[in-house]
């Protein structure tokens, strides 16, 4: 499994696709079935809040897993995970703006700016637009190699501000199993980084 041909590795990303898809392709069908709960609203929120919170993480551990593993495939699955979790963002962030405020601007943002957990969790949505917009190859070409890893390096930024808003949001409720979970393993990645990159200075 350490080297995977470009047909393997185009059907495992086929397979991941459908798989990413699963989450949006349940809440479809709770809502035509009327499945939701008492709170469909809430129910929404919850689930595209937590699968934002797993493909941001599953992006930030391929890195770590292709050193560890010598996979270098794993590279190329990266973009669609960051992709699905802009995804899962954006249709989590439209919840609150479309149910919550019926799309008005400015009471949207007066609650961004009075709750802090939303302020937290609003400007880690908007600092993924611009890691979206330049997903695609041409981004990368146009932008060189080196600016375009400084911008996308903004996701050790992001990832642990979606956690920190994760666990303000439970906190009020005094359900921290899984903000404490989700902040275990975004640690334990972004150590791992921290500690190849001193290894890698190191002097032999």
């Amino acid at each position: 499994m350490k080297n995977l041909d470009s047909r393997q590795v185009n059907i495992l990303k086929t397979v991941l696709f459908i798989l990413a898809l699963l989450p949006f392709a349940r809440l479809v069908l709770f809502t035509l079935t009327d499945r939701l709960g008492a709170n469909p609203i809430e129910f929404i929120t919850r689930n595209t809040g937590d699968w934002t919170l797993y493909f941001l993480c599953f992006t930030l551990a391929i890195t770590p897993l292709r050193r560890i593993t010598g996979w270098n495939w794993l590279l190329k699955l990266r973009r669609m995970l960051g992709l699905f979790a802009f995804f899962y963002v954006a249709l989590h962030f439209m919840t609150f703006f479309w149910f919550d405020h019926f799309f008005d601007l400015a009471e949207m943002w007066k609650d961004v700016l009075k709750r802090p957990f939303i302020t937290v969790g609003f400007s880690a949505f908007v600092l993924l637009i611009p890691l979206a917009l330049t997903s695609t190859n041409g981004m990368v070409r146009r932008l060189g190699g080196k600016r375009w890893q400084w911008l996308h390096r903004l996701m050790y930024l992001i990832v642990p501000l979606g956690v920190l808003h994760f666990w303000w949001m439970k906190a009020g409720k005094n359900l921290l199993a899984q903000p404490i979970l989700f902040a275990t393993i975004v640690s334990m990645l972004l150590l791992f980084r921290i500690w190849h990159k001193t290894k890698a200075k190191k002097p032999l």
